[in-house]
């Protein structure tokens, strides 16, 4: 049975949740580059399998050794933040055109990003939390979902808004610092928590 009054609580926590987190910047860093509509599609169906993992296992997220998860994400956002810092300038300021980037390229670019890099995050876990009180997956799925999809959105027009200001190059410099304060506080919690 579908719920509104659910959706619509778990939309404003997910969402408010999921804004400042790295989705955002993933969002904004990849609609910079590519299409707009290529990324959205790939970062979409990333957060819906995520929804779904999270209301599939309920609660049980919660159990997942908080360590290793943030042991991890924050080696994975040293090796963002390489990737970033390290890699080879093109020289080409302009976003790539389709013909050059494909959208199953792209769209599978920012699926396995958001898929590996939100696994196990806190809103994936109040998810399942949330799947677990209210006892209606399809609501919270649902409002979940649209939480996701609307930061994802907020964050790839946001990169290309930025574009028009702001050259790649220093924004891909931005996102690396942000990448390596994200792996530090990430390895700090691991260590500390």
């Amino acid at each position: 049975m579908f719920s509104l009054t659910v959706a619509a609580v778990t939309f404003g926590v997910v969402f408010l949740a999921e804004l400042p987190d790295k989705t955002a910047l993933a969002g904004l860093m990849l609609g910079a580059r590519y299409r707009a509509s290529y990324v959205f599609a790939g970062v979409a169906a990333a957060f819906a399998v995520h929804v779904a993992l999270a209301i599939a296992a309920g609660s049980v997220l919660t159990l997942l050794p908080q360590r290793l998860l943030q042991a991890i994400v924050g080696v994975l956002f040293l090796a963002g933040a390489a990737m970033l810092l390290f890699k080879k300038d093109e020289g080409d300021e302009e976003i790539a055109k389709p013909a050059d980037q494909s959208f199953w390229k792209v769209a599978g670019s920012g699926f396995m990003l958001i898929l590996v890099a939100e696994f196990g995050d806190l809103t994936q876990i109040m998810t399942a939390n949330l799947a677990a009180r209210y006892d209606s997956p399809l609501s919270v799925g649902v409002g979940a979902v649209l939480a996701l999809w609307a930061v994802a959105g907020i964050g790839i027009v946001g990169g290309r808004t930025l574009m028009k200001y702001v050259p790649l190059r220093l924004i891909t410099k931005i996102g690396a610092c942000v990448m390596l304060v994200l792996a530090g506080f990430s390895l700090y919690e691991a260590v500390a928590g």
